[in-house]
């Protein structure tokens, strides 16, 4: 059975150093994705959304690792872009008032029928309420900056000051803000979680 390391193949974007912020440039690739708003500590919609990220790419997972292609690769890491209306939704920490997708990256070699298939077996069997907000679509950055935030999400602060001081000496900021969780937050200690931290830049 062939084994595919996506993060591996992908390292420049996905391994990711905390000690400096770089440049890099993001091609297009397909997400599974689920709009929403509201804060994601509290929010249900929030962690309804994850859930059926997480089931349908599982289940797409063994559905190619069990079919004629016999190949057998990780399941992405859960990514999001936040935003607000009011920018100063962020500045006040008001999460009542952010925005968000969630998504995680689909690789090339899982067909769209096979996405199509696993969304189908997940609302039969598990009637997740955010099923039926989940789309696939392709996402394009282009010129980015990134770097590797190490702790927990409210001490991100001086980490996306020193990534936005980074792309103000060079161009300007453009897009959303956009983070990938490497760790499982459930099971971590909070002072080891990793999160990559990019920014499309002008």
């Amino acid at each position: 059975m062939k084994k595919i390391d996506l993060k591996k193949e992908l390292k420049p974007l996905y391994r990711v150093s905390a000690k400096d912020v770089v440049q890099v440039d993001v091609p297009a690739f397909r997400f599974l994705m689920i709009d929403g708003k509201g804060d994601p500590n509290t929010s249900q919609e929030y962690a309804q959304a994850v859930e059926a990220l997480f089931s349908v790419s599982y289940t797409a997972k063994f559905m190619v690792k069990k079919g004629p292609q016999e190949i057998d690769y990780s399941v992405m890491p859960l990514e999001g872009l936040w935003w607000a209306d009011d920018l100063s939704a962020f500045v006040a920490n008001d999460k009542a008032r952010w925005k968000w997708t969630m998504m995680i990256m689909q690789p090339h070699l899982v067909a769209d029928e096979v996405i199509e298939a696993a969304i189908a077996a997940v609302r039969s069997k598990k009637r997740l309420p955010g099923i039926d907000r989940l789309r696939l679509d392709e996402f394009v950055e282009g010129r980015c900056a990134q770097v590797l935030h190490v702790g927990p999400f409210s001490e991100e602060g001086p980490t996306i000051e020193r990534l936005h001081a980074f792309i103000d000496a060079r161009s300007g900021l453009a897009g959303k803000h956009h983070e990938i969780y490497l760790s499982d937050i459930r099971r971590a200690d909070p002072a080891k979680w990793k999160t990559i931290i990019r920014q499309p830049m002008q």
